[in-house]
């Protein structure tokens, strides 16, 4: 039974990590591209390396796991943020069937400031 489990654990990681190589050939822009593998790489990670507790079931290397998972779940979605974030400076190209641009006009690149449309909370306390 557990190696069943551990067989369907590694092996729908694999699916996943299929998924966002996948994903980079087909997704037509760097952002969407950024998306699929961000999310399909960190599931598929984290389900092989659950496939690995399961395995060795060990003290030592589940907290490593949780570790790792953890890690991983905290600096993928940042470092993808910081990617698209350089990859909308240097004006990388959208898809052509892109329907907004909500960034359009709201970066200045002198300040790197981004401002928004919304009123001014009232609640917040005096700028510094």
């Amino acid at each position: 039974m557990i190696n069943a489990l551990i067989a369907l654990s590694i092996g729908l990681g694999a699916v996943a990590i299929l998924l966002a190589a996948i994903g980079i050939l087909r997704m037509p822009d760097l952002y969407l591209r950024l998306s699929v593998t961000t999310k399909a790489a960190t599931l598929g990670i984290g389900l092989i390396l659950f496939g690995g507790v399961f395995h060795f079931q060990e003290a030592g290397v589940t907290s490593r796991v949780i570790a790792i998972i953890f890690f991983i779940t905290l600096t993928a979605p940042v470092s993808a943020q910081l990617i698209a974030r350089v990859a909308y400076l240097v004006k990388a190209k959208m898809w052509k069937h892109t329907i907004t641009d909500e960034l359009d006009g709201m970066y200045d690149n002198d300040s790197h400031a981004l401002r928004s449309n919304l009123p001014p909370d009232e609640t917040e306390g005096p700028k510094i």
